[in-house]
């Protein structure tokens, strides 16, 4: 037997175990493409044959339920080498009612399991690689020896996310394990149409500190080897490596591909020749050790464990239908609220920073992060300030000026049970480079994994006009935020809401989108509040009666607010009385103090700076007009923003944006109607 520096994978248990992971992969394949063709409750089949091999491998150097693993689609072999069981992932590919990998909820492949380390996996390609790196992260701060494995095919090395994640990983030298299945086809668009030379691991030499590994993905010593050494460096707090495979893709990309499309019959005979089961088995029975009869006997094994788990799992029941909409948001109660003594009257800039020390005073787990936080920056308007001197580089620290890094550093920072990510995007104009982490990701997973793991994370953003910001400092965002199922979004007009929110936000166990509008940081008049306590918090949901009133009822959120209290109390000068509802939160939305004021004063108006077409004001207007319609004496009205970009010019954004004069003017046409 070869003897190489990584002994322990010459040992003829490991070597069989090997072995067996590979055959029961490959008949797990097999199975799973008769199911499809017979129409037995499985639509769709994601092919692992020609990948067995470094899958197999990978989850044989690191420690089941100790190390982290993000892997992806084609990784079967990786799951079921990790100790998932086949019963499990053969059900979760009939979509049926299990614990783990979803419980029907995802597509086949997905794995998600708990005890063995594996957040919930999704089928955005490459999304997962941020995320690895944030549980890398995790364990570095936690002084943990852990390393987390993160798998993707040669496709995936074109998506942004992975190149922020070779860089973020190797700035902070984290045990991170990027492993690359390269079988050279993107679905049907080959490495050099994909990756400039045409060899994805080139693409990790300008990144400082990263150590690369190019092997043959069937040959079991050279992969054994580079993923042990890999391992090994991340154990010792070396920093990360990358390792690319190239293997085979011998079946289709998917159970509705072709490859024949795409691929001569020679390239698709040329990649059965390379098949690594069939190398990997002349190589045991040369070296002796097993035998022939003793290969057929263990490969008749898999197949009967194979056919026994797919018998098993068509017996579990498909999830009930009374399900589907359940597991959106992990339950959540408030503390108990302490009232203190009011303090100082405070700026909403004040309350943030000082909401933001108590709850990192009392957590050593919220960790705060984001372009320009740290040090004696303290972000762009400063609520950071202090905090790295206060608590630490570890716990108050600047990203690269990339939002996808940020986002999908707090969802892997928050797998762990430990820490509590505040992470800050600088403007919430900036956030769409991170949206695909916040749709397609963070806002989902709670749901995706059948409640399996959840996201505390809170993203905080500065956003909306009248700072004279032109068209990329001005974006008011809470409709588009406020259509993602599982985000709850939160918009503070005043000081003392936004502490006590803040600090809610941060216990929550959801991922919260803290919205706080710039115009309001350092405004006196209206928004500033004396200080509330380190245990007062404000539950979400709850709107807040700001004024009130009997002829008109208007509901705004962040600075028009502000504008709707002026033009009250402007219009009460005429013998108008209007009350003002401050949502406070999005989402979840009090309706419910909407609806009751329309009893009392039978108008409304909406208030908001976004544009006026698809803005949330019109989700608010279906639900008035669904449940109290015939309460109103008048049609609904709305005071928006333009249909435009918000300009730079002044004169031009006062336009643009809704004015107090403009809620005046609607309100008093509203009263008199």
């Amino acid at each position: 037997m070869k003897q190489c520096k990584t002994s322990p994978y010459t040992e003829k248990f490991h070597l069989l175990k090997i072995l067996r992971t590979l055959h029961l992969t490959r008949f797990m394949d097999e199975k799973m493409a008769k199911l499809v063709r017979q129409n037995k409750g499985a639509t769709f089949h994601l092919a692992v044959t020609g990948h067995e091999m470094i899958g197999a491998i990978s989850a044989s150097v690191l420690e089941p339920g100790v190390d982290w693993a993000y892997p992806y689609y084609r990784d079967r072999a990786f799951a079921i080498g990790l100790g998932c069981s086949i019963e499990d992932i053969l059900a979760a590919f009939l979509a049926r009612d299990i614990a783990n990998h979803s419980g029907g909820r995802m597509m086949p492949e997905h794995f998600s399991q708990k005890d063995l380390r594996i957040p919930c996996q999704s089928s955005v390609v490459g999304s997962q690689f941020l995320q690895a790196v944030g549980t890398a992260q995790s364990a570095k701060l936690r002084g943990s020896s852990e390393v987390v494995y993160v798998s993707g095919g040669d496709g995936a090395t074109s998506q942004g996310d992975f190149h922020e994640a070779l860089n973020f990983a190797c700035i902070h030298k984290l045990p991170v394990l990027f492993v690359i299945q390269d079988n050279g086809l993107a679905i049907s668009v080959p490495v050099a149409e994909q990756t400039a030379g045409g060899n994805c691991a080139k693409l990790g030499a300008g990144y400082e500190g990263l150590s690369v590994f190019e092997v043959d993905g069937c040959d079991y010593w050279q992969t054994a080897e580079a993923l042990a050494a890999a391992v090994e460096k991340g154990r010792l707090g070396q920093g990360p490596s990358l390792v690319v495979a190239k293997v085979p893709r011998i079946s289709p990309h998917s159970s509705s591909d072709d490859p024949r499309k795409y691929a001569t019959e020679e390239q698709l005979e040329e990649a059965k020749q390379r098949d690594p089961i069939t190398r990997f088995e002349h190589l045991l029975i040369a070296e002796g050790v097993l035998k022939p009869e003793e290969l057929e006997a263990m490969r008749r094994d898999c197949f009967e464990q194979i056919e026994k788990a797919s018998l098993a799992a068509d017996q579990i029941p498909s999830p009930a239908r009374s399900s589907a909409a359940t597991k959106v948001f992990a339950p959540f109660e408030v503390p108990v609220s302490t009232p203190a003594e009011p303090g100082e009257s405070i700026v909403m800039m004040d309350a943030l920073n000082h909401a933001l020390i108590e709850e990192m005073e009392r957590d050593a787990g919220v960790v705060v992060f984001g372009q320009d936080v740290a040090w004696g920056k303290g972000g762009v308007f400063g609520i950071t300030r202090t905090l790295t001197d206060r608590f630490g580089k570890e716990r108050c620290f600047n990203t690269p000026l990339a939002e996808s890094t940020i986002v999908g550093l707090a969802i892997g920072l928050s797998q762990d049970g430990f820490h509590k990510p505040v992470a800050e995007i600088q403007f919430a104009d900036y956030s769409w480079t991170g949206m695909n982490q916040i749709f397609n990701e963070l806002s989902s997973i709670y749901y995706r994994s059948n409640g399996m793991w959840n996201c505390p994370v809170v993203i905080r953003m500065p956003y909306g006009g009248y700072i004279q910001g032109g068209p990329y400092h001005s974006q008011s965002t809470e409709a588009f935020l406020a259509h993602c199922p599982g985000l709850k979004v939160v918009i503070p007009s005043n000081a003392a809401d936004a502490k006590r929110l803040l600090k809610t936000a941060i216990r929550d166990p959801n991922p919260v989108i803290f919205l706080e509008h710039k115009g309001l940081y350092r405004q006196r008049l209206f928004c500033a509040r004396p200080e509330t306590g380190p245990e007062e918090f404000l539950p979400f949901g709850e709107a807040n009666i700001v004024r009130s009133g009997t002829d008109a009822t208007i509901v705004a959120w962040g600075m028009t607010v502000l504008m709707a209290n002026e033009a009250a109390e402007a219009l009460s000068k005429e013998g108008i009385s209007i009350e003002v509802i401050d949502l406070r939160t999005i989402v979840p939305l009090d309706i419910d103090t909407v609806l009751a004021s329309i009893m009392r004063t039978g108008k409304l108006l909406i208030a908001h700076e976004a544009a006026r077409n698809c803005g949330f004001g019109a989700e608010i207007a279906a639900r008035v007009a669904e449940q109290a319609f015939l309460y109103l004496d008048a049609p609904i009205q709305r005071v928006t923003g333009k249909d435009c970009p918000v300009p730079y010019c002044k004169d031009l954004e006062e336009v643009v944006l809704p004015q107090r004069k403009d809620l005046e003017e609607a309100l008093r046409k509203l009263a008199q109607y």
